[in-house]
């Protein structure tokens, strides 16, 4: 079976289901069982010092704190998810690619708390699922363009702007794709 695991999945603008309605979403897993993945373009209401305080961790590295905490999809709203550069080693870490992993786990952002973590990371509430089949189901409908996914994507684009950039890494200018689908 093809993997689509560090690929991101960008909603074409016929996509309507507000969960993921221009939607940025990096695949951090892809096997015959389905798929999971992090929307890495919507921020959320809280920053990085609103869940620090929240898990009662003490945030010494104060360049944390207004950082946002992205939307990361519906399912498990309130679990963290720490996409992350670097030797990977906390607890619960899943590679996603050479030297780029997800952690569910608090240590890393113990770590990140007083500025021993990794240098690049993002941090998301929620994530996206899908059943076997369900992801390559929705490819054949084209809900979905599939990018190449690259660390300037998702560290240092802007959030607004990871939407176009995506769709743009394979030459498509998602201002000229129709806002709608039919059949011929």
């Amino acid at each position: 079976m093809w993997s689509l695991t560090y690929q991101v999945l960008v909603a074409v603008p016929a996509l309507q289901d507000p969960d993921f309605s221009r939607a940025v979403t990096l695949v951090c897993q892809h096997d015959d069982d389905g798929a999971m993945g992090v929307v890495i373009n919507r921020a959320s209401e809280y920053t990085l010092g609103d869940v620090f305080e929240q898990m009662g961790i003490a945030l010494l590295d104060r360049r944390l704190h207004d950082l946002p905490v992205l939307t990361g999809g519906p399912v498990h709203p309130e679990r963290g998810f720490v996409i992350h550069d670097g030797e990977g080693g906390w607890d619960s870490s899943l590679a996603i690619a050479e030297g780029l992993f997800v952690t569910t786990s608090r240590d890393v952002l113990e770590a990140m708390a007083v500025g021993e973590g990794p240098e690049n990371a993002v941090v998301a509430l929620g994530c996206a699922g899908w059943g076997a089949g369900q992801l390559e189901q929705e490819l054949t409908q084209t809900s979905w363009l599939t990018v190449p996914a690259d660390p300037q994507l998702l560290f240092d684009t802007p959030l607004d702007e990871r939407w176009q950039a995506a769709a743009g890494r394979i030459g498509v200018d998602m201002m000229h794709v129709a806002s709608h689908s039919g059949r011929a």
